[in-house]
């Protein structure tokens, strides 16, 4: 059975999957719906992604409003620095961040719900990320907030990020409270 651990930001989950390993290699389920809905992740998963990115390169930080994407990540090849940023109006951690080590080594998974940013940085050679989302990506609610706003204060393991234009230009997450969703526990 899956370890589902509680993080200081609501409704963000690190998952230890049970991972069986033997001299042929391992084998782990990357997602069993009624384990993890046992597990706090309740929400119904509608697509997959799946990026590479050289070590460097940030993506995020991430939103979409309205109709916010949960996330479930996990790294398949390599490591990134994960971060999840809570902004959801009346959230007793808005404005908080939580950040993990996700790797092909060590098989974490995170789980973002929907109203929280997203983003990763690449830390090794390269790295192949997948993610499951609760809702269709649609590019027209999609925004971003900058990666190193100091009102967030990431402590990124990286001084100078690739950047995407869209992230380059991203403001900072007091100048988009109207992309904000409200929370709700």
């Amino acid at each position: 059975m899956p370890r589902f651990v509680e993080t200081p930001i609501p409704g963000v989950i690190i998952v230890e999957p049970d991972v069986h390993r033997d001299a042929r290699g391992f084998f782990l389920e990357s997602f069993h719906a009624p384990k993890y809905r046992e597990g706090g992740i309740r929400e119904t998963f509608v697509q997959d992604n799946h990026s590479r990115s050289m070590r460097g390169i940030l993506r995020g930080l991430h939103g979409q409003c309205p109709h916010p994407q949960g996330k479930l990540v996990r790294v398949i090849e390599g490591e990134v620095f994960d971060v999840a940023v809570d902004v959801r109006r009346g959230s007793p951690t808005y404005g908080r961040h939580f950040s993990a080590v996700l790797s092909a080594e060590n098989f974490l998974q995170m789980y973002v719900p929907p109203g929280i940013l997203h983003g990763f940085v690449v830390t090794s050679e390269a790295a192949q990320f997948e993610y499951k989302c609760t809702d269709i990506y649609n590019p027209a609610t999609e925004f971003s907030v900058a990666w190193n706003d100091p009102a967030i204060g990431i402590e990124w393991p990286i001084e100078a990020p690739i950047l995407s234009e869209k992230d380059q230009r991203a403001p900072l997450l007091a100048d988009v409270g109207d992309k904000l969703i409200d929370y709700c526990d």
